[in-house]
């Protein structure tokens, strides 16, 4: 009867369970339900529906792009304003209704003074944005910027951490890499590719404008809570001496003749931060010896991008290659002779086809390095004295811009001691296998020559002789040691080594093998010494 009694409870108690449970998740449905038709319904409001919720005085003023934030972008945009163009400003500025979308985040370590976060977003938009501009010929347009396609990685940075909520005190936003950035111009009522040069006039503008204005490392901040928070901002942290040494093998694009190659660099891709080279004419392995300065913000993120180009006259340039390289590879003080491979594209890494090599010598110098090193290019040999020039007036950096108020050409002069030491593994030169070599060597800016004597019968010939040369302008003057094939009517080119004068001005002396260009193989040791005799001479 016991036993009974417990079965009926125990059936009656599990049904309650069952009954309880399945009510329950009918509630919990229902509720989900309700909130989906919610979130629905928020995402059809509109920025009218969204004015009929809020109170004037609690409306966000970043829901939507007022008149002040579009006088705000307009100067932006005349800073960059083509001189085709006479004015350009803003009729109409609406974003669309197409919120972007967010494809990936990341965190990236920042020391545990802050937390950086970065978005990868997304943004085929459908903006209502209309230019009202004026060209020199007193034509008005009105261009319509249209299909906006935008993919990106933004870079939030919470700094500093605090106790007081929301824990931190600003904000910093910044457009850490721009993938892509698509869109089209159309004259309102017209095709804008009837008027010659408008288009690309409009669109460089555009372009420069946000690489400028939010790309890092230029950030935008946003103060949270009261404070001063001017350590946040873009500051220089150091220069970068470029020496554009020389190219080789570069592609051909001339069907008649060689390319007229000349290199454009930079680190952030701005019109007064970009360099270009001179043209050196029909030469598929030019030499430049050109030396540049650019101004660093950032070394852990920023690269130095080079991109080789032949000069085609009046016609666009046509592009041949390009190259980066990463500044946090660089040791500070430290000259970095580099060959870098060209390729098409620089996000694209999947290119087989030679496209030639580029040369240079790299020298990072942080401000502020006192630990008695000597930069040859600097107006100063210490950097801390160079520290006292800059305050003194003769350079400026402000915002980010170097603005020279008298330039300082440096000028090292000295005598260049060379020892041919030896060659190895030299290329063969006559039927029996062997050759006869010798070496000519040459200071460019001078065309000073001196030349070893020949070694018979060897690929690899010890010729121990050293030569002096009394050189007038170190830093841009080039070694050329040229290896020849003596030959009884003659001789015979066998390949060339070019150095520049930076390392030796540097160290004072040092011994290395140089691979020989234009062979398969081949090598020539030699040491170099430098004795110094700097003089200045101000270019007013």
């Amino acid at each position: 009867m016991g036993f009974l009694v417990g079965l009926v409870i125990g059936i009656v108690f599990g049904i309650a369970l069952i009954v309880a449970f399945v009510r329950s998740e009918n509630s919990r449905s229902k509720r989900r339900s309700q909130l989906a038709a919610i979130v629905a319904a928020f995402a059809r409001m509109t920025v009218e529906d969204s004015r009929k919720l809020f109170m004037p005085e609690y409306y966000p003023s970043w829901v939507v792009f007022s008149q002040t934030q579009k006088t705000s972008v307009e100067p932006i945009l005349e800073q960059y304003r083509p001189s085709i163009l006479a004015s350009l400003k803003f009729s109409k500025f609406t974003l669309g209704t197409v919120a972007p979308q967010f494809t990936g985040i990341s965190i990236v370590e920042d020391g545990g003074e802050g937390i950086t976060m970065e978005l990868e977003m997304q943004w085929d938009g459908n903006p209502s944005i209309i230019l009202d501009i004026n060209t020199r010929l007193g034509v008005a347009l009105p261009v319509q910027v249209k299909d906006i396609g935008f993919t990106g990685v933004f870079r939030l940075i919470f700094k500093p951490l605090v106790e007081e909520l929301p824990c931190f005190g600003a904000i910093c936003y910044s457009l850490r890499q721009k993938k892509k950035l698509d869109f089209r111009l159309k004259v309102v009522g017209g095709e804008i590719s009837s008027i010659p040069g408008i288009s690309d006039a409009i669109e460089g503008t555009i372009r420069d404008a946000v690489e400028d204005s939010i790309t890092w490392p230029v950030r935008k901040i946003i103060p949270i809570l009261p404070g001063d928070y001017r350590d946040l901002e873009l500051k220089p942290v150091g220069r970068l001496e470029v020496k554009l040494v020389q190219a080789k093998e570069l592609t051909n694009k001339d069907i008649i003749g060689k390319s007229d190659p000349f290199a454009v660099l930079y680190i952030r891709p701005l019109r007064d931060r970009m360099k270009t080279s001179r043209t050196i004419n029909n030469q598929l392995n030019p030499i430049w010896n050109e030396h540049f300065e650019f101004i660093v913000e950032d070394v852990s993120t920023q690269h130095l991008v080079v991109k080789i180009y032949d000069d085609e006259g009046i016609q666009a340039a046509e592009f041949i290659g390009c190259a980066q390289i990463q500044l946090k590879e660089l040791e500070p003080g430290k000259v970095k002779d580099v060959w870098l491979k060209l390729v098409k594209d620089l996000e694209i890494q999947r290119d087989n086809k030679n496209r030639g090599q580029v040369h240079l010598e790299l020298l990072y110098c942080p401000f502020g390095m006192e630990n008695g090193f000597t930069n040859p290019f600097a107006r100063s040999y210490t950097l801390t004295s160079l520290e006292k020039v800059l305050k003194n007036g003769v350079d400026i950096v402000e915002n980010g811009k170097e603005a020279a108020k008298k330039k300082r050409e440096v000028i090292v002069r000295g005598v260049l001691s060379v020892t041919v030491i030896s060659a190895e593994d030299l290329p063969a030169m006559d039927l029996m296998g062997k050759a006869d070599p010798f070496v000519v060597l040459i200071m460019k800016k001078t065309d000073m020559r001196n030349k070893t004597r020949v070694v018979n019968d060897s690929l690899n010939p010890v010729w121990n002789q050293t030569f002096d040369f009394v050189v007038e302008d170190g830093l841009h003057d080039m070694l050329i040691l040229e290896i020849y094939d003596h030959d009884t009517f003659g001789k015979d080119y066998m390949g060339r080594c070019i150095l520049t004068l930076t390392k030796v001005i540097l160290e004072g002396e040092y011994s290395d093998s140089f691979p020989v260009d234009g062979t398969k193989s081949g090598k020539l040791k030699l040491h170099l010494k430098w004795t110094p005799q700097p003089i200045y001479r101000d270019m007013r």
